[in-house]
C-alpha cells in the first residue's frame, strides 16, 4: 500500500484507486491532510490511463463524519471561508474526472461526510450503515456540495426536510430514496466492493467518462444541448476500439476486453 499521508491511504490495483481515509480516531473527520490528499489522488487518476476506478472508504468505524467538531466553534470566517474553498475545489474535481467514483459507506456518513459520497457517482453501503446530514444541530447549513446534490438526486423537498430534521437516515431508506446504489451484508462488504469497482475497471472507461460527462452536464442544459452533446460523442464513439471490440464480442457471442 501506498500511502500519501497518514491521515490518506492510497492502493492502486488492476485498474482500481482505493483512497482511504485514515483518521478513525475522530471518525474519519476532514484535515487539511485529507482534503489536499484526495486533490493530488485525483489528479493522478486524471493523468494515470491505467487508472480505471476510484473508491473512496474509511478506516475504522465509519466512513467520515465530515467536519471535526470539536474544533468548532473557534473558526474564524476567513478560515471557515478559506477550508470550504479547499473542499469545493475537491467536490469540483471530482465531478469533472471523467471516471467512475465510488463511494463504499460503511458505519456513519455524516455531514461533509454524507455529501463527499453524494459527490461521487456510485454510493455501495454496509448494511448497517447510516447517513445523517447533522449541520443543522450545530447551527450550520450544509457544505461541501450536498445543497446541490441532495435535491437533483431525491427532489427538493425531501431534501429540504433531511436538511431541517438532521435525523440519521437508515440505508434501508437511503436506498429506497435512491441514495444508495447497492447495500451489501458486512461480513461480504470489502469483497462486494472490490469485485464491483473491479467489473467497472474491466468496462469500456472510455465510455463511462463520456457517459459521466454529459449526465452531469445534463443538469445545467437543455433537451436541445445534451441531444447535441450526445450526437457529436456518438459519432466519435463508433470510431473507437472499444466499440469496435464490443461488436466483434457481441457477433462471437463472448465477453468483451475493453481496453487492449
Amino acid at each position: 500500500m501506498e500511502s500519501t499521508a497518514s491521515d490518506l491511504l492510497v492502493e492502486v490495483k488492476t485498474g482500481v484507486m482505493t483512497l482511504t481515509l485514515n483518521r478513525p480516531e475522530s471518525l474519519n473527520s476532514f484535515s487539511p491532510v485529507i482534503i489536499e490528499g484526495l486533490k493530488e489522488s485525483l489528479t493522478k487518476a486524471k493523468e494515470d490511463a491505467n487508472i480505471k476506478v476510484v473508491v473512496l472508504k474509511g478506516a475504522g468505524r465509519a466512513f467520515s463524519a465530515g467536519g471535526d467538531v470539536k474544533r468548532m466553534g473557534s473558526g474564524s470566517p476567513l478560515g471557515t471561508y478559506e477550508h470550504i474553498g479547499k473542499l469545493n475545489e475537491l467536490i469540483v474535481q471530482m465531478s469533472k474526472l471523467e471516471k467512475p467514483i465510488i463511494a463504499a459507506v460503511h458505519g456513519y456518513a455524516a455531514g461533509a461526510g454524507f455529501n463527499l459520497a453524494l459527490a461521487s457517482d456510485l454510493i455501495l453501503a454496509e448494511e448497517d450503515s447510516k447517513f445523517i446530514l447533522s449541520f443543522s444541530k450545530v447551527g450550520l447549513i450544509s457544505d461541501g456540495g450536498g445543497l446541490y446534490h441532495l435535491p437533483r438526486l431525491i427532489g427538493l423537498n425531501k431534501a429540504k426536510e433531511l436538511f431541517f430534521h438532521a435525523e440519521p437516515l437508515s440505508v434501508d431508506e437511503a436506498y429506497k430514496l435512491g441514495i444508495v446504489n447497492q447495500i451489501y451484508a458486512k461480513e461480504l462488504f470489502a469483497q462486494k466492493v472490490e469485485a464491483y469497482a473491479q467489473k467497472l475497471a474491466e468496462g469500456p472507461s472510455l465510455s463511462y467518462g463520456f457517459i459521466k460527462k454529459i449526465a452531469n452536464q445534463s443538469l445545467s442544459s437543455t433537451l436541445e444541448e445534451v441531444l447535441e452533446q450526445e450526437r457529436i460523442t456518438q459519432a466519435t464513439m463508433v470510431t473507437t476500439n472499444d466499440h469496435l471490440e464490443g461488436v466483434q464480442a457481441f457477433k462471437e457471442k463472448r465477453t468483451p476486453k475493453f481496453g487492449q
